[in-house]
């Protein structure tokens, strides 16, 4: 007589960040057990990741048999007895990512973060990477091979729930993101300044108040930090995404914009061209090209057709390959590989 298969029990041990980390382990977790499968989160302190001695490490669930875990997670919160899946999101060692840091962030990430995933990688049976550009950084910076790619997902609106339009007279931007170099935002008041008055942007409140020192053009307005709910809206009420950012590990902004049928102007950059395809389902414009930024946005304000089917292609895109759904059925698959029940 067959033995019935084991189906996956998942244990996320994870440190809140307040980054998209936090939402890509709730989301999954969620999407995970809606779907039947269990899994939990055990949310461990900041302080975990920096000064993981002063916080006691949990113990796993006696009904998981598998760990998933983030690579930033020090080795005495991996549990010894279950499989482990470890997700990288963004790889720190990219050469591309050192003129974005500081000094002390070069030596955070080389002396205590580095031998941190070293760490991980030696326990984790599966290694993850949310696009093949991570993959190809992470195999770099530590000589690993079969890193895994699954694409990270977004909750897919309703269709009623976009209802598009044509573009506001004033053709509305909107930048969504905290306020680093890496992520290009020198570039927006420059890019403002030459679009002018037929045009505005929306940004976003960096979490640490690195925006208010910004000398933004008056065609530009704040929106604050955004909610979920209000997010949507602001996706929803916006023409384009203005996306200029220079590195990204996957680009979940990107992937939450065309989820909503908001056409994308984003940057030749990092894993980005993986999500946009150029003149197809958003438009790509050379890294640190204002002049050709402007264009980009020029052209689809102006072309009410590319607009449209930029629009109508994007979100057909995301539902296809960035949608929560597949996402999880993918984890769930590795899940089941990692016990031994595929």
């Amino acid at each position: 007589m067959t033995k019935p298969a084991t189906a996956p029990a998942v244990w996320f041990p994870a440190i809140r960040t307040g980054t998209g980390s936090d939402v890509f382990t709730l989301q999954l977790c969620q999407g995970l057990n809606a779907s039947g499968i269990r899994a939990e989160i055990t949310w461990l302190p900041h302080r975990a990741e920096y000064l993981p001695w002063t916080v006691t490490a949990p113990k796993p669930p006696p009904w998981a048999n598998i760990a998933h875990v983030n690579t930033w997670l020090h080795r005495k919160f991996i549990p010894a007895n279950l499989p482990v899946i470890a997700t990288m999101h963004l790889c720190v060692h990219d050469p591309a990512l050192v003129p974005y840091k500081s000094r002390a962030q070069k030596l955070y990430h080389k002396l205590w973060v580095k031998p941190l995933e070293a760490q991980v990688f030696v326990h984790a049976r599966y290694v993850v990477a949310v696009s093949r550009y991570t993959a190809a950084r992470t195999q770099e910076a530590f000589g690993l091979r079969n890193v895994h790619v699954i694409y990270n997902g977004v909750p897919m609106p309703a269709d009623t729930a976009l209802k598009r339009r044509a573009p506001h007279k004033s053709f509305r931007l909107l930048y969504v993101g905290n306020w680093s170099r890496r992520k290009g935002v020198d570039l927006l008041a420059p890019i403002m300044q030459s679009l002018g008055t037929d045009f505005e942007l929306r940004y976003t409140a960096d979490a640490h108040g690195a925006h208010q020192s910004a000398a933004l053009p008056a065609n530009c307005t704040n929106v604050g930090r955004l909610n979920h709910e209000q997010l949507l809206r602001a996706y929803c009420d916006a023409d384009a995404l203005l996306f200029p950012s220079r590195l990204e590990g996957f680009g979940l902004v990107v992937a939450e914009a065309m989820s909503v049928g908001l056409p994308v102007v984003a940057a030749t950059s990092s894993s980005l061209p993986e999500l946009v395809t150029h003149g197809e389902t958003g438009l790509l414009f050379r890294q640190d090209d204002v002049t050709a930024a402007v264009a980009s946005v020029k052209r689809l304000a102006e072309d009410i057709t590319l607009w449209e089917r930029l629009s109508i292609q994007g979100r057909q895109n995301a539902e296809h390959r960035f949608c929560l759904e597949t996402m999880v059925r993918s984890y769930e698959a590795v899940y089941r590989d990692l016990i031994g029940t595929a």
